[in-house]
């Protein structure tokens, strides 16, 4: 089974300032909750430890993620693969007629073990709710 989440949100600074924070794999990984510690190796290639409260899985996982395609400032697109999952991540930006910004998230993640799945299907859409509120924090203290 794989699970698949698409949220959209509009906020009021332009593409570019939205841009500098969901093109930067830091920014990206730390709102995840399941992600405990990260490591940048370049501006497209992350390494992410995540942690899932999964009785089948004892251990911290590695996710190994990068960039696979990029429009500057408009579109980026991530894989993730590791001996337990998949996760591809979509972050598209559209200016809106007022000057803001229109962000689509799009999540999908494909488990190789018993109860992946299921657990992302419970909380994906709560990740999604932490990616934009750190995004709204940014943007706050951005200003």
């Amino acid at each position: 089974m794989t699970v698949r989440v698409e949220r959209s949100m509009t906020v009021s600074a332009p593409p570019e300032r939205v841009w500098a924070f969901i093109a930067d794999p830091d920014q990206r990984a730390r709102p995840i909750s399941v992600v405990k510690d990260w490591e940048v190796t370049n501006d497209e290639e992350a390494t992410w430890h995540i942690s899932l409260p999964i009785p089948i899985i004892d251990r911290t996982i590695r996710i190994e993620t990068r960039d696979v395609e990029r429009r500057e400032p408009e579109y980026v697109r991530f894989v993730g693969r590791s001996k337990v999952m998949q996760v591809q991540g979509e972050h598209e930006l559209e200016q809106t007629e007022s000057g803001g910004t229109k962000l689509t998230n799009r999540f999908v993640v494909d488990g190789k073990l018993p109860g992946v799945e299921r657990f992302f299907k419970r909380n994906l859409d709560g990740e999604m709710e932490n990616l934009e509120q750190a995004l709204r924090d940014y943007l706050e203290v951005e200003a």
